[in-house]
């Protein structure tokens, strides 16, 4: 029988480097790679192609852009990587709603084959047969989990997805003639915050649910909130509370009456893949986040890819193209008279939805379910044990289980100690880990959200929980040590105030200088 490891936390201290930004770095004239020159031949042939590009396209002076050399450049992004918290170095389940699981490497492998990454966009259907039958086959995936119709991957991102929602919710409507009439929207207060800023950018007026005693959307008002000026309700569930709302058919029930549309955001499937679907709780479309729970990694933000599927209704109105299969070949289909158009470019991002085909296609139908159910016993193994840490709590319901994550909140050990949320995510990374508040508006005081997915095994969730106890403990016997946090990071505690204030955002190097006074 194996030997029980002792649950401590790990004597962390992360990688600290004195690495100025790339733009700092360099020597002029020091090269990476030498390119040749262009022979006379081809010269001839392809002719001066500067020359071919718009006045206003060509620059008028050399980029500022660093010289180094190529080992250069290596050991400077090297260092970079070394500066932070990832899913691949820590027990990073602390990135509550955003599904960090493991990514397996194998599918980095398979989308870095050259025949995939070399393909360009605009080539010939019939020389990219194999990639658009991984598109054609998860789109296959994708309706049997959610039952609806038709998916497009084009979307960049879930809030992306939410927006071509509003999209085709306008489109929909005013193909009926209703289009002004129906100019509201409903959401709750815990869905995903894209949920209520997506349709505003559409111009619909936004009407908000917030919860009742249960911790789910108040049925009563949103019986109250639905009229003929309804387009649509867009609503998560489970919510990013992890409180799984049972009514939800009676939610969709009452909004049909009044000829609005349902939409599901199912950014954060992971709790009920292949456990419940969105067809029989009568949506008309649906989304996925595939770098959540379809295991293509962030990347730091990106790429992403919101895979929105709709009922038969609603599948004239997707962006063009979609991808189709037409005897063995598979085309694009561009032919749509009723399109709302294209949301970006193409039909995706083709590497981030080979990885998610490839993740689904290994875990196959059971192994999906498999991992919806090991996320939610994780899950409910740390709301058990973080409800025994004086001091923290799982307000809005005193439900005994949830579902994939939870929206705990601080506010006892805050109120007898005076040390924030903000304080405690701080000191965690002391510790190697990463823990997340919420997002805005805090409804729940001094917030953090946990979602543990099925990535980790019960010795990481217990030094996870390790780490926690720590910090709570230093909360109570040396509490300017967590006040004053991350001492074993790559920086130390930096005032935040900058980012309320528009004038001092630089999001370039150049404006940065800029805004500090420097001569470009």
């Amino acid at each position: 029988m194996a030997m029980q490891r002792e649950q401590r936390v790990r004597n962390f201290h992360q990688a600290k480097w004195d690495e100025p930004c790339i733009f700092e770095l360099g020597t002029e004239g020091e090269r990476g790679q030498l390119l040749p020159e262009v022979e006379p031949d081809i010269e001839a042939v392809v002719g001066d192609v500067f020359a071919s590009l718009p006045e206003v396209l060509q620059r008028k002076t050399r980029a500022k852009l660093p010289e180094m050399a190529e080992m250069q450049v290596l050991r400077h992004y090297l260092r970079m990587s070394q500066a932070t918290l990832g899913a691949d170095l820590n027990v990073d389940i602390g990135q509550g709603t955003c599904t960090m699981k493991y990514s397996p490497k194998v599918n980095e492998r398979i989308v870095r084959n050259h025949k995939l990454m070399e393909t360009h966009p605009l080539q010939d259907e019939s020389t990219v047969q194999g990639t658009l039958e991984a598109v054609y086959g998860l789109d296959e995936i994708l309706q049997e989990i959610s039952g609806m119709n038709k998916f497009t991957f084009q979307p960049g991102g879930g809030s992306q997805a939410i927006l071509t929602i509003a999209s085709l919710m306008k489109a929909y409507h005013e193909a009926n003639g209703e289009g002004d009439q129906r100019d509201e929207i409903i959401t709750t207060i815990f869905s995903h915050p894209s949920n209520a800023a997506a349709p505003k950018v559409k111009g619909y007026k936004v009407v908000t649910l917030y919860y009742d005693e249960h911790g789910v959307p108040d049925f009563e008002a949103l019986k109250n909130a639905v009229s003929e000026r309804t387009a649509g309700i867009f609503i998560t569930n489970p919510e990013d509370t992890g409180i799984y709302n049972d009514k939800i058919k009676e939610f969709t029930r009452v909004v049909h009456e009044v000829g609005g549309l349902c939409a599901y955001d199912q950014a954060n499937l992971n709790g009920i893949m292949g456990i419940t679907r969105a067809k029989e709780a009568d949506f008309d479309m649906c989304f996925f986040n595939l770098h959540k729970t379809f295991s293509a990694p962030h990347g730091c933000g990106g790429p992403a890819c919101g895979a929105l599927g709709v009922t038969d209704v609603l599948k004239p109105f997707l962006p063009v193209p979609l991808v189709e299969k037409t005897g063995s070949a598979y085309t694009l289909n561009y032919d749509m008279p009723l399109s709302i158009g294209k949301i970006r470019g193409f039909i995706g991002v083709t590497p981030v939805i080979v990885k998610a085909y490839a993740w689904a296609r290994s875990l196959g139908a059971e192994g999906l379910v498999e991992a919806a159910k090991v996320a939610v016993l994780n899950n409910n193994y740390l709301l058990k044990h973080i409800r025994e840490i004086p001091g923290a709590s799982a307000p809005l319901s005193d439900v005994k289980y949830r579902i994939e994550q939870v929206r705990y909140s601080w506010i006892d050990l805050c109120e007898e100690t005076g040390v924030s949320t903000h304080d405690i995510s701080l000191r965690m990374a002391d510790y190697g880990f990463h823990l997340w508040s919420s997002h805005h508006p805090f409804i729940v005081p001094e917030p953090f959200t946990i979602e543990p997915t099925e990535s980790y095994s019960k010795v990481e969730l217990d030094e996870y929980l390790a780490g926690l106890r720590q910090v709570v403990k230093e909360c109570r016997e040396t509490p300017e040590v967590v006040k004053t946090a991350p001492h074993n990071s790559v920086i130390h505690r930096v005032d935040e105030s900058v980012l309320d204030d528009p004038s001092k955002w630089a999001i370039t190097w150049r404006l940065f200088k800029k805004k500090q006074g420097f001569e470009l």
